[in-house]
């Protein structure tokens, strides 16, 4: 395993590798594989790409992100603007059911709202207000509506695992209660563990996910 100077120091150069992100902005803590991000930035979206760069990184456990998002003067927008603007970006993804959506927004912080057939919708809705201009948070309470396809999720789920080359199958368990899916095991890194709840998701009929899979760092 890692040592501390050594996993902070790599997530130091990993947000530099990022374009989109100040890494003087930025400051790192590691602590027996958790690692701690602090700091100031002017958009959400360079906020989650810190956290996303850190989860990139082999041995990091968890990431515990303290940044805040603080605009300038020019950067500010105010509400209205804001909801005129995610609803356009709406309009222009194919893959958001915008007329299954609401949105609210409070000083800069939107909640979306409503209820959608598949994970992907949902997904395509949050990155559509990632990046607008004046997003300082984003709550992603879009719920999923159970199918009702009788699906062996279960065993869908378990052909889909063993498809991937990034996952080892054999390292995770999957049960399911209804179109519930609990998952645990343990994966090598963050981007193994994304893959295996990518292709949860990607199952029919699947309307939660209970991840408990760790991250074991060799």
């Amino acid at each position: 395993m890692k040592t501390n100077e050594q996993l902070q120091l790599d997530v130091m150069d990993e947000l530099k590798w990022d374009p989109l992100i100040a890494a003087s902005e930025i400051g790192v803590s590691a602590k027996d594989g958790v690692i701690t991000l602090s700091g100031y930035v002017d958009s959400y979206s360079k906020k989650y790409a810190a956290e996303k760069a850190a989860k990139r990184v082999s041995g990091v456990l968890a990431v515990a992100e303290d940044i805040e998002v603080r605009f300038s003067a020019a950067g500010r927008r105010d509400d209205t603007a804001i909801a005129e603007a995610i609803l356009n970006a709406f309009k222009w993804n194919t893959l958001v059911p915008e007329s299954k959506l609401k949105v609210k927004v409070d000083d800069g912080w939107v909640t979306l709202e409503g209820a959608v057939d598949w994970q992907f919708q949902k997904n395509a809705a949050y990155k559509a207000v990632r990046d607008i201009e004046g997003v300082r948070g984003v709550s992603n309470e879009i719920t999923l509506n159970p199918r009702l396809e009788k699906t062996d999720i279960e065993k869908t789920i378990r052909r889909a695992l063993h498809r991937r080359a990034s996952v080892n199958a054999e390292n995770i368990r999957v049960r399911t209660e209804g179109g519930k899916v609990i998952l645990n095991g343990r994966a090598n890194t963050w981007n193994e563990r994304r893959e295996v709840e990518k292709a949860v998701w990607s199952s029919p009929g699947v309307t939660e996910v209970e991840d408990n899979i760790a991250i074991i760092a060799w």
